[in-house]
Formats: structure tokens, C-alpha cells, sequence
């Protein structure tokens, strides 16, 4: 039974969908929008509007967990100054996800999450 288990299971053990999660949410604060299947950005969005609040916090300790999940400084940096003050007045829903339909090789349902 699953009673009380948050999440959904990515890959193959818990590790790797972490990975995957800090990597999806690098890509969105970097470039703005990804594509991927449904179930990933569902995921995802937890994590960048997480994100997004620790930016929109925007003291020291903000910026030290924000690098402690996506790692690198160059993104921490553009969420922080350009993303948190695009969103200084939006409580909550920073992310959007558009259906495309299912995949060519495996059916699976695919999405396009962007910032909105």
C-alpha cells in the first residue's frame, strides 16, 4: 500500500529521479520551457515553484538552498535577479503545462512546461 508516499516514481531507484528533477528544473529556470511526458513535469513543477519562492525570498540562505538543489551558480543567479522579480507580485502557479499528445515510439503522453 502507498498510504502517506508523496511523489511519483520517476526512474529506477530514488536517486536517479532526483537527479532527473534537479536537472528538468535547471533546464526551465535556464531556458524557460521543456518538453517531456506528463508525468515528469508534473513532477517538475513542484520543484521550480519551490524555486521560484526561495528566489522571490531572495536572503542568503534562500540562495544557499536554491544551489544545494540545482547546483549551479549561473542559474541560481538568473532566478534570483531576472525570474523572482518577474514574479515578485504572483503568489504561486509560476509554471504552465501544455498537452501535445502521445509520442511517436511509446505513446507516452507528451507536455511542454514553461514559466508563465
Amino acid at each position: 500500500m502507498r498510504h502517506q508516499k508523496q511523489g511519483r516514481k520517476l526512474g529506477s531507484n530514488a536517486a536517479h529521479g532526483t537527479a532527473i528533477l534537479r536537472t528538468m528544473a535547471a533546464q526551465i529556470i535556464e531556458h524557460g520551457r521543456l518538453k517531456t511526458t506528463e508525468t515528469k513535469a508534473k513532477e517538475v513543477r513542484r520543484v521550480v515553484d519551490n524555486l521560484i519562492t526561495l528566489g522571490k525570498r531572495g536572503d542568503v540562505h534562500a540562495r544557499r538552498q536554491a544551489l544545494g538543489q540545482i547546483g549551479g551558480r549561473e542559474i541560481v543567479h538568473k532566478l534570483f535577479t531576472e525570474i523572482a522579480e518577474k514574479y515578485a507580485e504572483r503568489n504561486g502557479g509560476y509554471t504552465r503545462i501544455i498537452k501535445l499528445g502521445p509520442r511517436k515510439g511509446d505513446a507516452a503522453p507528451v507536455v511542454i512546461i514553461e514559466l508563465v
